[in-house]
């Protein structure tokens, strides 16, 4: 399946209905599903490195106003997370790897993923 990387915090928007567009500099002619899977990067309340849900890419439009591709996205099903290394552009990952899975077993499943930052004490003098 094509897959494609976002910050974490922008994939969980999608599964909460939260975000409908996605914002490229880069067009693609691909549509269908596509898997949708964390960036790297350590944002609190967010999983880093895990695909964790299929849209549908139902359309990309230009627009000159912001000088961005709108990647109109649809129908989100979440999925038993996978570990992935996200790369640039889109990239394949086999399908075998997905499983689609209900909301509360996402829930159950992603607890154990999401960031938390450790908070330290400050040393005293």
């Amino acid at each position: 399946m094509k897959a494609l990387s976002v910050r974490g915090n922008y994939v969980l928007d999608m599964i909460a209905g939260k975000k409908k567009i996605e914002y490229r500099t880069w067009y693609t002619k691909y549509r269908g599903d596509l898997l949708m899977c964390s960036t790297a990067k350590k944002i609190p309340g967010a999983a880093p490195g895990y695909a964790l849900c299929v849209v549908n890419l139902d359309s990309v439009e230009y627009c000159e106003e912001d000088d961005f591709y709108h990647w109109n996205i649809s129908n989100v099903r979440v999925i038993k997370p996978i570990h992935v290394k996200g790369q640039l552009k889109l990239f394949n990952v086999p399908n075998k790897l997905i499983k689609v899975i209900s909301k509360d077993q996402f829930e159950d499943e992603i607890k154990p993923l999401i960031y938390q930052p450790k908070f330290r004490r400050k040393k005293r003098n």
